[in-house]
């Protein structure tokens, strides 16, 4: 699943789920939180860098413990609880949708010698599939763990995921 080369984007996993669509992503959080867990301790055993880029909900302080602390007291806690960032993993926070914009995460990842991005994270049809997008845009390759991934829309997700491939260039697979 890891390469030589590569880093794991965990994007956006930090939510309170206080927001008009929060019903359906949290099932799909709680639906695919063990494939999310999984690829993290894959990366982790493998040595491969870790990057959490996370959504500040416009408190733009910077404040990325408290976006973890906030969330894991919100009710999708127990299934976030799993995906806390360890000790000397980076963690940068973002405004827009891709992990890329308006961030130091190209520099972050040049200064790591990444060749390979693997993205997870929410919501797939949103900023996880811009992200992986905006990776090609740096020459950067790009793969999706596609069951790693939550979503609030399947429909949306599915055509989300075929535009990045075919359009974008971008690989999807799973962990399983």
């Amino acid at each position: 699943m890891f390469e030589q080369g590569d880093a794991l984007l965990v994007v956006d996993v930090f939510d309170t789920f206080d927001h008009e669509d929060a019903a359906p992503l949290l099932a799909s959080f709680r639906a695919r939180g063990p494939a999310m867990k999984e690829a993290l301790s894959r990366a982790r055993a493998a040595g491969i860098p870790v990057v959490f880029v996370n959504d500040d909900h416009d408190s733009w302080d910077g404040d990325f413990p408290r976006l973890v602390r906030h969330a894991l007291a919100g009710p999708g806690g127990d299934t976030l609880s799993g995906l806390v960032p360890a000790d000397g993993e980076s963690l940068l926070v973002k405004h827009r949708y891709s992990a890329f914009d308006h961030t130091a995460l190209d520099l972050l990842l040049e200064r790591q010698a990444t060749e390979r991005v693997v993205i997870i994270g929410a919501a797939t049809e949103g900023c996880v599939v811009q992200t992986a997008i905006d990776a090609r845009e740096h020459d950067l390759k790009a793969t999706i763990l596609t069951d790693a991934c939550a979503t609030t829309d399947a429909q949306l997700e599915e055509t989300a995921l075929r535009y990045a491939r075919d359009v974008g260039g971008v690989r999807l697979v799973t962990v399983a």
